[in-house]
């Protein structure tokens, strides 16, 4: 009898499993299954896969704003995003730019709302360690931006990682309720915990981000909801 529980128990495990790898969805990218959000926006063929490539629109001059590719049709509130991201410099990039690469996700309708975990590679191999443990950031638009969170709660939305630019480094967002924990590559533990999402958590798109002096591109994205 303890044995045809135990394969029974088995069976249910797998099946579950299966479900959970079944709800990953990959998104396909196209044009017109994209909207550019004060960037500019160009999809690409690069060595075989399909990538888009994002750039900030230099007339946006303030940091952490709305500056992303929306996927269409896409509605998320729990769940994971997975995503492929590089980011090279761009030649007239400012002394400030350090890669900015992320995802954007819960944008409401106007893009007047969203939570945010984006990197910066270039902090994690310089040889000043403030800026290695500045690799990573959390901020949620439009009340709370990277300065504030940093002043009013210093390295609590922040974290190190290793990462470099001109490099392709996997990001995983796991998001559920007010807690999101990103992973980087295939590391078993979070780079970074926030367990305090500033916005309610709502529904909403997700957006392919980035910021000031960033030539970024981004590939293989998938969603589990």
């Amino acid at each position: 009898m303890k044995s045809k529980v135990s394969m029974l128990t088995f069976l249910v495990c797998c099946c579950a499993l299966c479900s959970i790898r079944l709800s990953a969805q990959a998104f396909q990218f196209a044009k017109d299954k994209l909207v550019a959000v004060h960037v500019a926006m160009s999809v690409e063929t690069l060595k075989g896969k399909r990538v888009v490539r994002v750039a900030k629109d230099s007339a946006v001059k303030e940091v952490d704003e709305p500056t992303f590719v929306k996927l269409k049709g896409v509605e998320f509130k729990d769940g994971t995003i997975e995503v492929r991201v590089l980011s090279k410099l761009q030649p007239a990039a400012p002394e400030l730019a350090r890669g900015f690469i992320g995802v954007a996700f819960r944008i409401n309708e106007d893009n007047s709302k969203f939570e945010c975990i984006y990197i910066r590679p270039a902090n994690g191999r310089d040889s000043n360690q403030v800026r290695r443990n500045h690799a990573i950031q959390y901020f949620s638009y439009p009340d709370y931006k990277f300065n504030r969170l940093r002043k009013e709660a210093p390295e609590q939305y922040e974290s190190y990682a290793d990462m470099g630019l001109n490099e392709w480094i996997k990001m995983k967002i796991v998001v559920k309720g007010q807690q999101a924990k990103l992973f980087l590559n295939e590391n078993r533990e979070p780079s970074l915990i926030v367990n305090d999402l500033k916005q309610d958590a709502e529904p909403g798109a997700i957006g392919l981000w980035v910021d000031v002096g960033t030539d970024g591109l981004f590939s293989d994205v998938s969603i589990t909801r």
